[in-house]
């Protein structure tokens, strides 16, 4: 069922444009015109997927996106970012921060519709799985409750981290190509651009292994992508 979609943007032509086309494919639109009015509706909301601007006044859209995450009720919803092609530091940062995806301005509706839709199948699918933990090694999944813990201690993942961990831990062994990832995980092409990839990957490491900078368990595989050495 299509949900409730919150809009953060400064741009009332953006907003009409992105609320037109959602409105066709029946969700709910919301939508707030800075940064500060944003966070708190997201909070009053609490939608099924945020859409937001990094450029906006009052509260900047990185700082909302770090403000959401650090939220118990707040930092589970996906994110969905916005930027200009010149923004790139900007687009990575907030992917660090926990957003689930970006879409460069100019874009096409077609292609963020798309988009929410591959964002909200892929937060939802957890009610979907009949296996409800996954073990291996030092990491323990419990997928009906969403939570992880490494070593013994309680972790906290991003949607599309959790489901990329997800992936990983149901495959030990084998080696994802970066492009079968993006596909799989994000549900459409991204056209060559697997720095999303690269960006999750490091923000695993850091919350999976002792070393990041030497891994014991999401290993790179040089000319391939990414894999997981279970036990």
């Amino acid at each position: 069922m299509p949900g409730t979609i919150a809009i953060v943007e400064d741009e009332a032509n953006i907003v009409e444009l992105i609320k037109y086309n959602l409105d066709r494919e029946g969700y709910r639109t919301i939508s707030a015109s800075n940064g500060r009015k944003g966070l708190e509706l997201v909070r009053k909301e609490l939608p099924d997927l945020v859409i937001l601007d990094l450029m906006l006044p009052e509260l900047d859209g990185l700082s909302v996106c770090k403000q959401l995450r650090s939220e118990p009720q707040t930092k589970s919803i996906p994110i969905i970012i916005l930027t200009a092609k010149s923004e790139e530091a900007d687009r990575v940062l907030g992917l660090e921060m926990g957003a689930d995806d970006y879409v460069t301005k100019p874009f096409s509706p077609r292609e963020l519709v798309a988009r929410v839709r591959a964002v909200l199948r892929r937060s939802g699918s957890m009610e979907e799985e009949e296996q409800e933990i996954i073990e291996n090694g030092v990491i323990r999944m419990d997928l009906r409750q969403h939570l992880v813990k490494v070593r013994g201690e309680e972790v906290e993942l991003t949607p599309k981290e959790f489901d990329f961990l997800k992936l990983l831990l149901l495959n030990p062994g084998r080696a994802f190509t970066r492009e079968f990832l993006l596909e799989h995980l994000w549900g459409y092409e991204y056209f060559g651009d697997t720095r999303t990839v690269d960006v999750h990957v490091r923000r695993l490491r850091q919350k999976i292994e002792k070393d990041p900078a030497t891994p014991e368990y999401l290993e790179t595989v040089r000319g391939v992508g990414y894999r997981f050495r279970g036990e």
